[in-house]
């Protein structure tokens, strides 16, 4: 048995939590810099919370630019912004992006150079400006997890900067920020904290050592994450279609708000795969937004991880809503058909071709994804070229028999999730 979990030194989370926000800031600084983008800088929440920070004695400094995807060159501009203002706390609020943004410049500000001299796993050298996090939508978890996604020009993909020190120090997590949010980003946010559930919760199984929570950020699938997922899973998917068809229902909120928390935490230690490794090069070649096309992988994925995850997939099954009592090849199967269905029933594409992934771009798909490799490593079932290429293809055509295997190795002897 292994447990591994990292989360943010405090988490408030509910309806009207984001009243806390200047005590919250306070306590970590006298000079904040917020990161947000435009539209939420223009509202009347966000003019609200910036009179909470100033008015418990913190000076603020307003960096509400950030873009879809955080183009790399951000980072260095809130950091240049940093060098003139001084902060001494970081907070995000908006979007994953904007979040990301926060937690990015973190580490530049505080430890300099540019935001690619920290790509990768393990890469910061120590502890960041305290960040605070504060999300307006229910996908990403960002407001717990140990990795900031970048958008960088020289690279086809997007890449990350995962540490242990991005963690933001507190999550701010309040429900009603969410209300009113437009159906299509309700559905790609709920598909993407539905896909860091499942995947997190289907994830390698890696040997019990007391080192690997030194030597990797995501360690695979373990006891507490496994906890983390099923809940996420549940939630969302009592949640996601009432969220999006009654955008200001408070109760679907609030539980897609902590679903994708719960995800956040399942990521931010388990880690994410082929779902996330195929959909960098998909999102770069169709500008579909993540949750689009990590949700359209999804279920292939599934159908591909199928021979060695069968025990799990029936646990997601059971927590999507199916007969405990059915046999688990029968719930495995169960599974993939139900959040392919949960998926399309919000609006989610089930082929890649109908997100615009051009057919003569299915091969170089698959070997871009394989530079994802903390991604790849953390597949079940393992990878390469061709398997990717053979996801791909199945889930341009839309063809998820294309994926079942006669041959179908027995996954080892486990109870973890089931109970």
């Amino acid at each position: 048995m292994l447990g591994f979990l990292r989360g943010p030194r405090e988490i408030l989370f509910g309806a009207g939590q984001r009243h806390a926000l200047g005590t919250v800031t306070a306590s970590l600084g006298s000079h904040a810099l917020i990161c947000t983008d435009a539209r939420f800088g223009r509202t009347s929440d966000f003019a609200g919370l910036v009179g909470l920070i100033e008015g418990a004695g913190v000076r603020v400094t307003v960096f509400a630019e950030a873009l879809p995807d955080v183009p790399v060159h951000q980072v260095e501009q809130v950091a240049e912004l940093a060098a003139e203002a001084g902060p001494d706390v970081v907070v995000g609020m908006g979007g994953g992006s904007c979040l990301d943004l926060a937690k990015a410049a973190a580490v530049v500000i505080t430890h300099g150079g540019r935001a690619s001299d920290y790509y990768g796993e393990l890469r910061v050298p120590g502890p960041v400006l305290p960040v605070v996090a504060l999300p307006t939508t229910a996908g990403t978890g960002s407001e717990v997890t140990p990795v900031a996604v970048l958008t960088d020009p020289d690279r086809v993909s997007k890449v990350g900067i995962s540490s242990p020190h991005l963690v933001p120090h507190t999550a701010v997590c309040d429900p009603e920020l969410t209300l009113g949010c437009p159906p299509a980003l309700t559905a790609s946010a709920g598909a993407d904290a539905l896909s860091h559930a499942i995947e997190s919760f289907t994830a390698v199984r890696r040997p019990a050592t007391a080192e690997l929570g030194t030597e990797r950020v995501f360690v695979g699938k373990n006891e507490l994450t496994d906890m983390y997922a099923l809940r996420g899973i549940r939630l969302i998917a009592h949640h996601l279609r009432r969220a999006v068809e009654v955008p200001d229902d408070r109760e679907a909120r609030e539980a897609m708000m902590l679903g994708a928390t719960a995800g956040g935490f399942a990521l931010g230690s388990a880690g994410t795969a082929a779902a996330h490794a195929l959909q960098y090069p998909v999102g770069a070649l169709t500008h579909t937004p993540h949750g689009v096309g990590v949700g359209a992988l999804l279920p292939y994925v599934m159908e591909y991880n199928r021979p060695v995850r069968v025990p799990e997939l029936a646990a997601v099954a059971v927590a999507l809503g199916a007969d405990p009592g059915a046999p688990p090849e029968a719930l495995a199967d169960e599974a993939i058909d139900r959040t392919a269905a949960l998926l399309a029933s919000v609006g989610i594409p089930s082929t890649l071709a109908e997100i615009g992934l051009p057919a003569d771009r299915l091969r170089w798909t698959a070997e871009q994804s394989l530079q994802a490799q903390r991604l790849v490593a953390n597949n079940p079932r393992p990878l390469d070229v061709d398997a990717l290429e053979r996801i791909v293809r199945a889930a341009h055509s839309g063809d998820r028999a294309a994926l079942r295997d006669d041959v179908r190795p027995q996954a080892p002897a486990t109870t973890a999730g089931v109970r």
